[in-house]
């Protein structure tokens, strides 16, 4: 078998790709010994010796800078950037914006100069490692290693491409006699543009991974990275960082001008609040600034070194010499490298102090405002409570009086009840409006609110209120009093009591007119006035008679006449006894109701009944004195009886005194 050996440029194609081989596999041993090493030892723990000064060379005192405390300031300045921003809330002042938006403003800058310094810091420190004899992190030479090499490897791709397209021109012009020597060499160089190009693959994803790695773990420098990945509203790629649209607070102001205890309450406990929450706020300024203080301290020291040191030089001898010429400016410039470094590292500082006194001031100032408000807030309520307690001591006033009033001008027991009644009911609903005035301030929601409560109350106490309206029908001009004897229900008793809600009856009981007490009280509803079924009776105002009868059964051969005008002739004798009582009582109706009615009189009825003709004499009683009148009625109908012989014939049975209503 012939093989087609190529030309010399092929040769030198195939060294080329040996030796990028060999610088792969020489980088990647490297490389894993490196990380090995480093894993088990941290970086700030393999001093290497430090070089011997120079002959001439300046050596200025050492920084004393500490990464931790760098690193403690960051998170001090994130931690009070977020507190500022979110930590306070706003209580509905028109100012509230302004100075939210400038503490937001100015905790955004303090913390972007923080970082500036940090990073700068961060250049110093390194600086301070070597010059201690501390040697770099493996990482970092391992990340400037890969970067030569992307670039290498970048620059023989752009070679090889050019070649193979070269290549494939002259291919496309080339007899085809001579062509497979030139494809074979375009094989070949595009074998080796595949290596490269994966070559550049894996140092780009060695060269990521190690970027990270660094990010994470990789010293100071990384640990500021991610922490500046934390906040990125303030340190983000875009160059106008969208602020942060505070949530709308509820506005207590307009709450507190619409006048209600309550809100005027919750607004001075909300103002108290939010003096609290930027005193805290203030407080962590101050420690912000002392730890920024404390950073700058050991910056300070070392810039106003270097001015010495400059100073120092600047005093000394002219050189004449070359050699001394070029050492002293050689030192010049150590020393303002040196200036340079520490002046961007301190001055961030120094105008982070400015910006966060600047942002106490804004604070403060905020504060005072609130205070101010939360006076005039404290004096609207303290004159509320004051107006409702006179309101009240005024009604209360006018209780005394109003019962006093009733007690001495008021002689009715019964219309002095209702005077008193009516005080409680007026004075109960003044303190209700008074209350309701001063502790409530939303009227339009309490409207709605107190119509959905009403028709609930409406529903849930019906009985209840339709008892409370018969109340007033009952103590009305015709309605009942305390000493009616009414009958309702079925039930007659004397009335003892009416409530708002209750009526209560004494019971009587008893066989045809004589009544007595049961010894029991009775308790109806007042809504009984509103039901059909259950009447009820009671006396007309102002009477305290009733109507009995005298009955006897005529013989069927008797006079009738004669026996009605001696039967009436004794009931008139009996009710003489008592007729000017009679009377006063029915004057006394004729004053109260505007209808005619005849003076009460015995009457004379003669009627047929089961047993024959009936002989009825109706006469009326004082209620009080009914049994009474009704024995001396008995007793004089019965001597006239066995005294006349006549009468005693015209009469069959025996008579009867009975009541004239029935049921």
């Amino acid at each position: 078998m012939k093989l087609n050996r190529p030309p010399q440029q092929l040769s030198l194609l195939s060294t080329d790709l040996v030796r990028t081989l060999a610088t792969l596999a020489l980088f990647l041993l490297v490389t894993a010994g490196s990380w090995a090493q480093a894993s088990k030892q941290p970086s700030s723990s393999r001093p290497s010796p430090q070089p011997p000064a120079q002959p001439g060379e300046n050596l200025l005192p050492p920084l004393q800078l500490d990464g931790n405390a760098v690193l403690h300031h960051l998170n001090e300045v994130i931690s009070w950037y977020r507190h500022a921003t979110t930590g306070i809330r706003s209580v509905g002042l028109p100012s509230d914006t302004i100075y939210q938006d400038n503490t937001r403003d100015l905790s955004g800058e303090a913390v972007r100069l923080a970082f500036q310094s940090a990073k700068a810091e961060s250049l110093l420190i390194s600086e301070q490692q070597k010059a201690s004899g501390v040697t770099q992190s493996p990482d970092n030479t391992q990340q400037q290693n890969l970067a030569g090499m992307e670039a290498k490897t970048s620059s023989q791709i752009t070679q090889l491409q050019s070649q193979v397209e070269s290549l494939s021109a002259r291919i496309s012009k080339t007899p085809a006699s001579r062509k497979e020597t030139l494809l074979s060499q375009r094989d070949a160089l595009q074998g080796q543009l595949d290596l490269q190009k994966a070559l550049l693959d894996a140092l780009q994803k060695m060269s990521k991974f190690i970027e990270t790695s660094n990010e994470t773990s990789g010293g100071l420098e990384g640990s500021i990275n991610q922490l500046a990945k934390s906040i990125p509203e303030v340190l983000g790629s875009s160059a106008n960082p969208q602020k942060a649209t505070p949530a709308p607070a509820q506005n207590r102001t307009a709450l507190s001008n619409s006048g209600g205890l309550i809100s005027e309450t919750m607004t001075l406990y909300d103002y108290m609040s939010v003096e609290r929450q930027i005193e805290q706020i203030a407080s962590e300024t101050d420690t912000l600034r002392d730890v920024g203080d404390r950073l700058r301290n050991p910056l300070r020291a070392a810039l106003r070194a270097t001015i010495q040191e400059s100073q120092a030089l600047g005093n000394q001898q002219n050189a004449t010499t070359p050699q001394q010429i070029q050492t002293e400016r050689q030192q010049f410039q150590e020393l303002t490298q040196r200036f340079k470094q520490l002046s961007d590292a301190m001055l961030p500082l120094s105008q982070e102090t400015i910006v966060l006194n600047d942002s106490r001031t804004n604070l403060d100032e905020w504060r005072n405002s609130i205070t101010r408000e939360s006076k005039f807030v404290l004096r609207s309520l303290m004159v509320r409570i004051v107006g409702i307690v006179i309101a009240l001591a005024i009604i209360l006033i006018l209780s005394e009086i109003w019962r006093r009033i009733s007690f001495r001008y008021i002689g009715d027991p019964r219309r002095r009840r209702q005077f008193l009644v009516m005080r409680r009911i007026v004075i109960g609903f003044l303190f209700v409006i008074v209350l309701i005035l001063g502790f409530v301030s939303e009227f339009s929601s309490l409207a709605t609110f107190g119509g959905f409560i009403t028709a609930g109350i409406a529903v849930a106490l019906q009985a209840i209120i339709l008892s409370v309206a018969a109340y007033f029908f009952i103590i009305g001009r015709y309605g009942i009093s305390v000493g009616d004897r009414i009958s309702v229900a079925g039930i007659t008793g004397d009335v003892v009591d009416i409530g708002l809600v209750r009526l209560y009856l004494m019971e009587l009981a008893g066989t045809g007119l004589d009544f007595y007490p049961t010894g029991r009280i009775v308790v109806f509803s007042n809504s009984v006035l509103f039901q059909a079924g259950t009447p009820l009776f009671k006396q007309i105002p102002g009477t305290e008679y009733a109507w009995h009868e005298v009955a006897i059964t005529i013989a069927p051969n008797g006079n009738h006449k004669a026996a009605q005008e001696k039967l009436v002739a004794t009931v008139n004798s009996v009710y003489s006894q008592y007729k000017t009582h009679i009377d006063r009582q029915h004057a006394s109706i004729e004053r109260r109701v505007d209808i005619q009615i005849d003076v009460p009189r015995p009457e004379a009825r003669l009627q047929f009944a089961d047993a024959g003709l009936e002989l009825l004499v109706r006469y009326p009683v004082e209620i009080r004195q009914a049994p009474d009148i009704d024995e001396k009625m008995t007793r004089k109908v019965l001597e006239l009886v066995e005294t006349d012989a006549e009468l005693k014939g015209m009469v069959a049975g025996n008579p009867k005194i009975r009541s004239a209503v029935k049921g």
